[in-house]
């Protein structure tokens, strides 16, 4: 059974508006089920810090940075219509970055072979310059160049499977090779980037993959996506270390969408990382909490997810069962993301040393 690391930190309950979907309960309810499961028991407990002010400068802007302090100084606000900032908000966004960061630290010396950070504010929208979508700090970009920073790695995979495009990662390694970055999304839905033709820009030409699903895809849409077209492209870029922007808003009762996803189904996604992760990079795959916004739902997928990530022998529990509805074939899709991508059924193709320019090659 593989030792599975948590952060978690309660400061991160005091970034919290009334009435808004992000809000503190998200955590207090995982944590609360997690408790009464006994899984806390069975994790290995990382400590949460805040992240290096250079951390965080490695992915944002001091201005950024400097304005969003500054907010929260002087008793709050909003960034947009959508991103609300607390007094406490500022230290609670360090402290989402700085446990990742230290959960990082300990899959890569071997401290745990996986893990999960239950942080919030969630991160994948955030530019650089600016934070939007109920999200601070880019959390999964901080991770990544800090591993590539810190432990060598050179080449890193992002994988999100939150319903929204985390357009903020995108744009942030939009022209960086070394990060590979992909994303399964309703589409078109907010933000409203990530299309199928977003691939990334000069050197990083193809590493960027967008999986823009129309609504009610389900189950067998996703794990398709994951084993067609991230398995194949994750061989092809032989990432160091995987992480999971884990967003579980695309389920059947998320009451901000409309995917139909199953905690099972979930689970069999988690499943998918693990096996690449233990093929490409001896297991090291680190989890970060994005969105999921109906409580019941966002707790018990997280206690599954822990389960699958601790190879227990167990089913996973899904007190919800499958979508109702009739999962959306899209199969069409696939067809053009294997033409974009250069995926070949049966086969990948290693690439020389920088990808190729595969718009051309189509004529794209």
């Amino acid at each position: 059974m593989n030792r599975t690391a948590i952060v978690y930190d309660s400061y991160n309950l005091r970034h919290t508006l009334e009435g808004h979907p992000e809000n503190y309960r998200r955590l207090k309810l995982v944590m609360e089920l997690l408790a009464e499961e006994g899984m806390l028991d069975n994790l290995v407990s990382v400590p949460s810090t805040p992240a290096p002010i250079e951390a965080v400068l490695a992915v944002h802007t001091p201005q950024y940075l400097d304005r969003l302090q500054a907010v929260a100084r002087h008793g709050g606000g909003h960034l947009d219509a959508d991103t609300y900032v607390t007094p406490d908000s500022y230290e609670a966004a360090l402290r989402a970055a700085g446990g990742l960061l230290n959960l990082v630290d300990a899959v890569l010396w071997r401290q745990a072979d996986n893990g999960f950070a239950l942080v919030r504010p969630p991160g994948h929208h955030a530019l650089a310059y600016q934070g939007m979508g109920f999200c601070l700090f880019a959390n999964a970009a901080i991770a990544a160049r800090w591993a590539q920073r810190h432990h060598g790695i050179d080449r890193v995979l992002i994988v999100d499977f939150d319903v929204h495009h985390g357009n903020g990662t995108q744009d942030i390694f939009y022209k960086d090779p070394s990060v590979l970055f992909f994303s399964t999304h309703q589409f078109p839905f907010y933000p409203g980037t990530g299309a199928a033709t977003e691939l990334g820009a000069d050197k990083a030409y193809g590493t960027t993959v967008n999986v823009p699903f129309p609504p009610h895809v389900g189950d067998k849409g996703y794990l398709d996506a994951f084993q067609r077209i991230l398995a194949p492209v994750a061989r092809r870029f032989r990432p160091q270390l995987i992480i999971l922007s884990a967003g579980f808003d695309a389920h059947w009762l998320d009451p901000l969408a409309s995917m139909g996803v199953s905690t099972a189904g979930y689970a069999a996604l988690v499943q998918e990382l693990m096996s690449l992760a233990d093929e490409l990079c001896g297991g090291r795959l680190v989890c970060v909490l994005e969105g999921g916004y109906h409580l019941q739902v966002l707790a018990n997928a997280v206690l599954t997810t822990f389960q699958v990530l601790r190879s227990e022998s167990m089913r996973p529990i899904d007190p919800f069962g499958p979508s109702p509805a009739d999962e959306r074939s899209v199969q069409h899709l696939f067809g053009q993301l294997k033409m974009l991508h250069n995926i070949r059924d049966g086969a990948y193709y290693s690439l020389p040393s920088r990808w190729l320019d595969w718009g051309d090659e189509f004529g794209i």
